[in-house]
């Protein structure tokens, strides 16, 4: 007999380390051809966070994406930049960065200012170009920026940003985070009840990331999460025998595969962070986190019985259904 139940997980996270300290840095370049080099020390493992960069300081600098160029984790030329970690680096070098093009971006708009005779604060650049109040010139950031060289100005930019946290004392009062991330994932499971096997139908996933930089980037996050969260709700198990890991091959450590995988519906709520680049926060451990108790919850509501390890192996299911394991509800 096969059963389905539904199940909920929710989830906060705080972003970046734990009341401590917890910066980063970035250095920019805005060259005379109107290319950016940025250097940052966040190190890139498949997340993202370099495209994620470029974005921010083309943004900021008003250019276009493509002329934005991203050396990352080269500890030669790069300000350090923390760990690839905590789900930090969008919003702690996010903001490095930031800061960095806004710098540079000063020394364009001062020589823009004197050139027209006209006041800072009406003039920006955006899609290449210089506006001022709010109509877009004739006069582009190559020009200015071969202004800026002709007078010997170099259009550089550095920034560092660490976030408003302290410790935690002895009473367990203090400000761990200086922002948070608010999640909910809902999954529907079918259980065959002669096999024990738990098979995951849907997973829907809704996060608060403060603003999307790169909603295609932010939905691959949430989609691989889930997938993590899967595997450690009904696959992935350390065995120790002895103090020594009894599987420690591929062959015998399960992880799910392509068949594996339900059908997932990440859903982006953004309610921007003020403290964050453009208003982002972050989505790399949260994506994960409250899946396991989704699918958990939604065993428990399709067969009465709840688990307390995991993973929920086909083995457990059929013990708990025996009477062996688990807890009726």
């Amino acid at each position: 007999m096969k059963k389905r139940g539904v199940g909920v997980g929710c989830m906060w996270y705080g972003i970046g380390n734990t009341g401590a300290a917890n910066p980063a840095g970035a250095f920019l370049d805005f060259v005379e051809d109107g290319t950016v080099i940025v250097l940052t020390g966040c190190a890139e493992i498949g997340q993202g966070s370099s495209t994620v960069l470029a974005q921010i300081a083309a943004e900021e600098l008003g250019v276009n994406l493509e002329d934005v160029y991203v050396v990352a984790g080269d500890t030669g030329v790069s300000p350090d930049a923390g760990a690839t970690s905590a789900s930090r680096q969008t919003y702690i070098s996010g903001n490095a960065v930031r800061l960095a093009a806004r710098q540079a971006k000063e020394v364009l708009l001062a020589e823009a200012a004197a050139w027209l005779g006209a006041e800072k604060e009406e003039l920006a650049l955006a899609g290449g170009y210089l506006w001022r109040g709010g109509e877009q010139t004739a006069v582009t950031v190559k020009d200015l920026l071969a202004r800026c060289r002709a007078k010997g100005l170099l259009t550089l930019g550095s920034g560092w940003f660490n976030p408003p946290t302290t410790g935690i004392n002895e009473d367990g009062q203090g400000v761990p985070y200086a922002t948070y991330s608010y999640a909910t994932q809902v999954a529907e499971v079918e259980v065959d009840t002669e096999t024990g096997r738990v098979r995951v139908l849907r997973l829907v996933a809704a996060h608060d990331v403060g603003r999307a930089v790169n909603p295609q980037a932010v939905e691959g996050q949430i989609e691989g999460g889930c997938v993590m969260g899967l595997g450690y709700a009904l696959m992935e198990e350390v065995r120790v025998e002895e103090g020594r890991i009894a599987n420690p091959r591929y062959a015998e450590y399960i992880l799910p595969m392509s068949l594996d995988v339900p059908e997932i519906y990440p859903i982006v709520v953004e309610e921007p962070e003020p403290s964050g680049p453009f208003g982002a926060k972050g989505v790399g451990e949260p994506a994960l986190i409250p899946t396991a108790a989704a699918i958990a919850n939604a065993v428990a509501n399709a067969l009465g019985v709840r688990f307390y390890d995991l993973p929920i192996t086909p083995e457990r299911v059929v013990a708990a259904l025996a009477g062996g394991e688990g807890k009726a509800d």
